[in-house]
């Protein structure tokens, strides 16, 4: 039996429903694994922030927000001690916002929980329709980078 036709408007909800199933599952694991304050928007800034670290400039300019968003989400994060803000060793008059130990933490664990989440994705779609599907998005998604201005997008900002 065919299945029905699929209403347009249906694609991009279905698309964030799934998103957001795979992001609930996450934060459950990371309450369970002693990170239970942590929010999407605290992910995206922690990944815009990165390695190397950003200005709140930057990070306002990566996630799509105001220098007093991003500002206002750092403060949120440093409260909760996943990042700090440490004088710019090139430039004594900015500040460069970095992850501490606990913020490297979640994003290390975070990646463990996505490569468990995937394996329940390929059992209750079939590994193959699941790597099919995973090559069928990337073909609609423009670039070799994530981007992660979603706060931005959304308007909010922690």
């Amino acid at each position: 039996m065919a299945m029905p036709e699929a209403q347009g408007f249906e694609l991009p909800l279905l698309l964030f429903a799934g998103f957001r199933s795979l992001i609930d599952q996450l934060h459950a694991e990371l309450a369970a694994q002693g990170h239970p304050e942590v929010r999407s928007a605290h992910g995206f800034a922690m990944q815009a922030i990165g390695r190397d670290g950003a200005t709140a400039s930057e990070l306002g300019r990566r996630l799509g927000i105001s220098k007093q968003a991003a500002s206002k989400t750092v403060d949120r994060l440093a409260n909760l001690g996943y990042v700090e803000r440490v004088d710019d060793a090139a430039d004594a008059r900015r500040k460069l916002i970095r992850l501490t130990d606990r913020g490297v933490d979640v994003l290390i664990r975070s990646a463990a929980i996505f490569e468990e989440l995937r394996p329940q994705w390929a059992k209750g779609l079939g590994a193959k329709r699941l790597r099919e599907l995973e090559a069928d998005l990337r073909t609609k998604t423009p670039g070799e980078t994530f981007r992660l201005d979603v706060p931005g997008w959304f308007g909010t900002s922690s």
